[in-house]
Parts: structure tokens; C-alpha cells; sequence
């Protein structure tokens, strides 16, 4: 009897554990059966809308579903941050994030409100771009070179204004951080997005921006916008003439990255397929030629490194936001 028994228990688990791998391994190579939602958390035209669209396109293609981008803009970003942090992990959901990302919940804390989401409740898949922020001006503006704007702001405190994508964005920080290296004053006016702060500038709005090379490089090729110098290290390859702040004397970097995030809870199998299709897009002709011809390149992070990248830049930008300070 108690043979009967032992050999009928012995036969359920033999019998339920390939049922539970059947299933695990199902979820994997079913996954997805539904188009994707890509949330970019800026209005068409910025730099994560520029590397989001053409990454998008390459997934698709990868994991035979449509990928479709649906800008979320408002508040530096933090509103489609939050709602996809807040969303369901089951991978249909993805968000294509700037590095103002590990930023805002740190501005909330200085604030003294209540963040919108924590860097924890989001997963990141992989990072797709790296480049040092620009400061442009309009090619009428009386500022041919970094010197002169900066002896213009100096003995002209608020004169100068400059544009964001919000309050603490990728656009605010370094010129949060100008301003305090060089003890200037200038006035700081927050849109929801680079691409309408950019179109401010070239209609005369507003005298400068900063924002990645792939937000500008058309306007500065056809001359209507003039770079006076960049947030990075050495000379960019898409802008060659331009020198670094560190070049000039101030030394001070800031890079604007963009990479991929899922809800924390989303399960293993299926951020390892969106991993795969990442990797793909960061190789796809097509998108490396979109990329380039915008002015910016892959420089490409897997979900482990990007993992330990965002850690790092986190605990950098607090300190930062902190120096920073309360701003209007």
C-alpha cells in the first residue's frame, strides 16, 4: 500500500515539474502577443522622442509586435516617469527615459514634496545614449564665442534667459551648474519639453539653451543656431569646432543619457526578450543610421552595466541637486 502510494506522489511530481517548466518556458517565447506601448516622458522633437523612434521601430521588427511611442511630457518629465513606474510589469509598458530619471525624486526630497515615483520601483533594460549637454545660442545673438556670452552674463545679471525641459530636467541641471561656477545670474524659463524650449530660442523668445547635440545639430548646421561650448570631455565628433567648459577653464560636466525601463515587478523572462530586442536595435543599420544622421550616437549599456551606471549617476545627481539647491 505504501508502495502504491510513493510511486503515485512519485509520479505527480514527475508529472508537475516539466508542467511547471512548459509553462516558464511558454511565457518567454509567447511573450509578446500584443503590441507595446513605449511612454517618452517629453514632447516630440527632444532627444529621448529622437532615440526612442527608431529604437522602437528595430524592437518591433525584433519581436514581430508593433511598438508604438505615446509622448507623456510634463513636469520635467516626471509624469510619464511616474506612470510607468506605477504601471503593470508585464512588459506592454516601457519607458524611454532621459537621465533627469535618478534627478527628479531627489528635487522632490529639496522640495519638500512628495516624489512621484523612486528610482526602485523601475527596471532598467538598457542605456542607448550618452552625450554632454550643448549651450546654443541663436546665430543674430551678439555672442560669437563662450567668452562673450560670459562676460555679457556677468556684467548683465538676469538679462540672459535660458529654456528647460522643467525644473531640475536635463536642460536645468548644467545650467544650474554654469551659473554656479561661473557666480552668475540668469534667468531660467521651464517648458515642458526641449523641443518647444529649442523652437523659443529660435523665435526670439529666450537667449540660450543647453540640450543634447541630437535636439540641435539640424538648426546649428542650416546657421541658425551657434554653439558656444559643451558639458563633456575633449571635442564631440558630431560638432568638432565646439571646445568643453573644461577647455575654457570651468570645470564642470554634465551628460545627458537615454535608456529603457520596465516596473520592477516585471518578470525575468520577459525583460530578458526586451534585453535581446534592445541589443538588436542598438546594432540595426537602420537605427544607427537615424541616430547618426541626428547628431548623436548608440553608446550602448546592457541591463547590468546600465544597472550599476544608474546607481553611480544617482548618488552623483543627488549630491548635485543638493548643491543646487531650492529653485523657482
Amino acid at each position: 500500500m505504501k508502495r502504491r502510494q510513493w510511486m503515485q506522489s512519485a509520479l505527480s511530481l514527475a508529472v508537475a515539474i516539466p508542467t511547471a517548466f512548459i509553462s516558464l518556458t511558454a511565457t518567454a517565447q509567447t511573450y509578446p502577443t500584443k503590441p507595446i506601448t513605449m511612454v517618452v516622458p517629453f514632447p516630440p522633437g527632444g532627444v529621448a522622442d529622437t532615440v526612442g523612434r527608431p529604437v522602437a521601430e528595430a524592437m518591433s521588427r525584433y519581436l514581430k509586435q508593433p511598438i508604438v511611442v505615446e509622448n507623456k511630457g510634463g513636469a520635467g518629465g516626471g509624469i510619464g516617469m511616474a506612470q510607468v513606474a506605477k504601471s503593470k510589469g508585464d512588459g506592454y509598458t516601457v519607458l524611454m527615459s532621459l537621465s533627469s530619471l535618478v534627478v527628479l525624486p531627489e528635487a522632490d526630497k529639496i522640495l519638500q514634496r512628495a516624489p512621484m515615483y523612486q528610482v526602485n520601483q523601475l527596471k532598467p533594460i538598457a542605456r542607448f545614449t550618452a552625450d554632454p549637454t550643448v549651450l546654443v545660442v541663436r546665430s543674430d545673438s551678439p555672442w560669437k564665442t563662450y567668452a562673450e556670452f560670459m562676460a555679457y552674463a556677468k556684467a548683465n545679471p538676469g538679462k540672459i534667459s535660458f529654456g528647460s525641459s522643467g525644473n531640475y530636467g536635463t536642460m536645468h541641471v548644467p545650467m544650474e551648474q554654469l551659473k554656479s561656477a561661473t557666480a552668475t545670474f540668469m534667468l531660467h524659463v521651464p517648458y515642458t519639453g526641449a523641443a518647444p524650449a529649442v523652437m523659443s530660442l529660435l523665435s526670439g523668445q529666450i537667449d540660450a539653451v543647453s540640450t543634447g547635440p541630437a535636439s540641435v545639430k539640424q538648426q546649428i548646421a542650416s546657421g541658425r543656431l551657434r554653439a558656444l561650448a559643451h558639458w563633456g570631455e575633449g571635442r564631440l565628433a558630431s560638432l568638432p569646432d565646439v571646445p568643453s567648459l573644461k577647455e575654457l577653464g570651468v570645470p564642470i560636466q554634465y551628460s545627458q543619457w537615454s535608456g529603457m525601463f520596465v516596473p520592477a515587478d516585471t518578470p525575468a523572462a520577459v525583460v530578458d526578450s526586451l534585453r535581446q530586442a534592445a541589443k538588436f536595435a542598438a546594432q540595426d543599420a537602420r537605427a544607427v543610421g537615424a541616430l547618426n544622421a541626428s547628431g548623436t550616437s548608440f553608446m550602448y549599456q546592457d541591463a547590468a552595466d546600465f544597472d550599476r551606471f544608474v546607481q553611480t549617476d544617482a548618488k552623483e545627481m543627488s549630491a548635485l541637486v543638493a548643491r543646487i539647491g531650492k529653485v523657482d
